[in-house]
């Protein structure tokens, strides 16, 4: 920026009426103008504020572990609904069909494994429920967090997650 201005000032005390001059001076105003400057401020992070971006830090961490046992828990879901599926396409009600409990596997009547089933969705759906409101917790919690940090430090601090 300061190299800019130089020569801006270089070029208007030369007092030519020299078109090309005239449009290095235009030039060098645009690039002046475009040109971002980021102005730095020297903030003092006391013990609280760090105290409030380890929270965030923590907070945000959870968030995504929390996030990605839905996922998980979601596709198990999936995984149960099929089964069901599968099994009402059975003929045969006579088959036995082996579900597994732990490590064995127990034959059931279709029927019997059926509600097994719908027991096992229902207890994962009541997790997914309870898991979503941590998440919407810790939500609340980053939003208020946010607020108090950009208030304080501005553009100076990035709380934004990165994508990458």
């Amino acid at each position: 920026m300061c190299f800019i201005k130089r020569e801006i000032l270089i070029l208007l005390k030369c007092g030519n009426n020299n078109p090309e001059h005239n449009d290095q001076i235009v030039l060098l105003f645009k690039m002046a103008t475009t040109v971002k400057t980021v102005a730095v401020e020297d903030v003092n992070v006391t013990f609280e504020d760090q105290q409030k971006i380890n929270k965030f830090a923590r907070s945000t961490n959870r968030m995504t572990e929390l996030k990605d046992e839905i996922e998980a828990k979601k596709k198990s879901l999936q995984n149960l609904e099929d089964a069901g599926d599968d099994i009402m396409m059975l003929d045969d009600d006579a088959l036995r069909i082996p579900y597994q409990i732990g490590d064995v596997f127990i034959s059931h009547t279709q029927e019997e494994t059926q509600d097994m089933l719908e027991a096992a969705k229902e207890s994962l759906k009541d997790e997914i429920k309870g898991l979503e409101g941590q998440v919407s917790s810790i939500q609340e919690v980053l939003s208020d967090l946010k607020v108090q940090l950009y208030a304080k430090f501005g553009n100076n601090i990035n709380l934004e997650a990165d994508d990458s």
